[in-house]
C-alpha cells in the first residue's frame, strides 16, 4: 500500500521589504509540487505578525494574537514535514524565523526539516547550521542535505527561474527525497508511537 502524499511546508523565514526569500521559495515549492508523493503550503510569515514579546507560562496572548497563533499553528500541526527558506542577519537566523519558532512546540516535533539559505558571499550558511541547533531543542529533524545560493541575485532571472537550473533543481531533488523518506518514516512512527518529550 503507498503512503498517502507527505504535506510539506515552504516556510518563507524573512519578513524584510524588499526581501529575496519569495523569489527561491516560489521556486523551490514549484520543484516539491511536481512531485506526486509531496503536497505542498507554502507559509509567508510576513502573514502571521506574531509579536516579540511573549505572554507569560500559564497566560494567554491578547485576542488578536491568539488568532494568529492559532492560524500558523494549524497549519503547522497539518504539516508532516517543513522546507524553511531563510537570509542571514548578522552571522544568523532573522528574527521572525527564530520568533515563529519559539512560539510552538508541538507543531515541530518530530518532523523532518530541510534548510534551504541564501544570501551573498556566505550564502545563509551560518543561519542554517544555527537553525540546526534550534530545530533539535524543539524536537525537529534537521536532514543532511541542503540548498545554499550564494549571491543569490544572480542566481535568478527576472521570471524567478535559476540562471543553472541543472545543478539547482538536483540539489532541490537530493532535499526532497530525504524529506519525503525522513516525513513517511516519523508520520509512521508518530502514528505508531506518539511521541514525548
Amino acid at each position: 500500500m503507498s503512503n498517502p502524499p507527505l504535506k510539506l511546508a515552504v516556510i518563507v523565514g524573512s519578513i524584510r521589504d524588499g526581501r529575496f526569500g519569495p523569489t527561491v521559495a516560489d521556486w523551490f515549492a514549484r520543484q516539491a509540487g511536481q512531485r506526486e508523493d509531496i503536497t505542498v503550503d507554502v507559509i509567508d510569515l510576513a502573514d502571521f505578525p506574531l509579536p516579540l514579546v511573549m505572554p507569560a507560562f500559564g497566560q494567554k496572548p491578547d485576542p488578536e494574537t491568539a488568532e494568529i497563533h492559532r492560524r500558523l499553528g494549524e497549519r503547522l500541526a497539518a504539516s508532516d514535514a517543513f522546507a524553511v527558506v531563510t537570509p542571514e542577519y548578522n552571522h544568523t537566523v532573522t528574527p521572525a524565523l527564530s520568533n515563529a519558532i519559539n512560539w510552538y512546540m508541538d507543531q515541530w516535533m518530530a518532523k523532518p526539516v530541510g534548510l534551504i539559505s541564501y544570501g551573498g558571499m556566505g550564502g545563509g550558511l551560518r543561519a542554517a547550521e544555527h537553525l540546526r541547533q534550534i530545530f533539535a531543542e524543539v524536537h525537529a529533524v534537521t536532514v543532511r542535505e541542503m540548498l545554499s545560493f550564494h549571491n543569490a541575485w544572480s542566481h535568478f532571472h527576472k521570471d524567478g527561474e535559476p540562471v543553472s537550473p541543472e545543478g539547482s533543481e538536483g540539489a532541490a531533488k537530493s532535499l526532497l527525497d530525504q524529506l519525503a523518506w525522513w516525513g513517511n518514516a516519523l508520520r509512521q512512527a508518530r502514528a505508531e508511537h506518539p511521541y514525548k518529550r
